[in-house]
């Protein structure tokens, strides 16, 4: 019988953890009353959006590139996002003395766009519906040396993005189930691999836009499906397809996925602000959106939520979120 080896272990997240010790913020876990009340459970929110470039990404991207060997993080780094993973990458080469060089939808959010370029990045532009970010991307690595970082198919980016559920185990200690919304599957990978590792009975539950349930569609079928892009509110989770390594994990570990609206979407966006106080971009909000709406289906006493991330401008979330219509 052969036994595969999983791209991404328990003991690579708590190895990530300890790279991440001190570079990573520890982010806070809230409580909230009037959540409890509606979701039926208690509810420990882990809010990724108060992590350095407000956002979970950055846990990954750092634990990636600082392995990679002096001379090669010397000759700078490649990357593809539409804004996280790139605030991430950015960020990570500067804080390790070296370069990047980032490729990002021309629609990418304006805010996700200069927090990049503000990190020190180089940024490439190209049409998320006609062009192949991975191609120019290792394009660029190829002419220049660069060494690619993705932003989820890659053992040690799952890793890292698994210390956030990592902190949060260790934090509010067991838990019945844990939400995480999912684009690429980085982080529910990592999620899951902790959670499932520590806890074997855990319900994993992934969150996707109603627009873009490539993940949803590929459980079902057992295999990786192609969806066209998605036009979704939700620009982190508009993919067409989850990532081989990553849906190689959560097609084991994960036990379902459900789906919102953008309409819902926005509605938990309005509720974090207006109720618990923070600040969730769209993909940051999907899990929050299940539990208000129940989608997430009969809940264990204590339930995890992961709030990704809160990288959204004044004047974006206000046209979102500025009306009940």
């Amino acid at each position: 019988m052969t036994t595969i080896t999983p791209p991404v272990t328990l003991d690579d997240v708590r190895d990530a953890a300890a790279r991440l010790q001190g570079v990573a913020h520890r982010t806070p876990v809230l409580r909230s009353r009037t959540l409890d009340a509606l979701a039926g459970a208690e509810i420990h929110l882990k809010c990724e959006n108060f992590q350095r470039v407000g956002a979970f990404k950055f846990r990954g991207a750092y634990n990636a590139a600082s392995r990679l060997a002096p001379d090669q993080l010397s000759r700078g780094i490649a990357a593809y996002s539409s804004g996280n993973h790139a605030q991430a990458v950015a960020l990570a080469a500067r804080e390790l003395g070296t370069t990047a060089v980032i490729v990002m939808p021309e629609d990418a959010p304006p805010s996700k766009r200069a927090a990049t370029a503000g990190y020190g990045a180089e940024i490439v532009t190209y049409d998320r519906y006609t062009g192949d970010r991975v191609a120019i991307a290792e394009a660029l690595a190829a002419e220049r040396g660069l060494a690619v970082i993705p932003p989820y198919e890659h053992p040690h980016v799952m890793a890292g993005q698994g210390t956030a559920a990592l902190e949060l185990l260790e934090d509010v200690g067991e838990l019945g189930a844990l939400l995480t919304p999912v684009g690429g599957g980085g982080l529910m990978a990592g999620s899951a691999t902790v959670a499932k590792g520590l806890h074997p009975d855990i319900r994993m539950i992934g969150v996707e836009p109603e627009a873009g349930d490539d993940t949803k569609r590929s459980l079902e079928a057992g295999r990786r499906i192609s969806i066209p892009v998605p036009y979704t509110i939700a620009d982190g989770q508009a993919l067409h397809t989850p990532g081989e390594l990553t849906f190689s994990v959560n097609r084991r570990l994960v036990d379902d996925v459900v789906l919102v609206t953008d309409d819902e979407i926005r509605d938990a966006m309005r509720f974090a602000f207006e109720r618990l106080k923070i600040v969730l971009e769209p993909s940051g909000a999907t899990p929050l959106a299940a539990l208000l709406t129940g989608r997430a289906g009969p809940l264990p006493h204590r339930v995890g939520v992961i709030l990704s991330g809160g990288n959204i401008d004044a004047g974006r979330f206000a046209e979102l979120c500025g009306s009940e219509a």
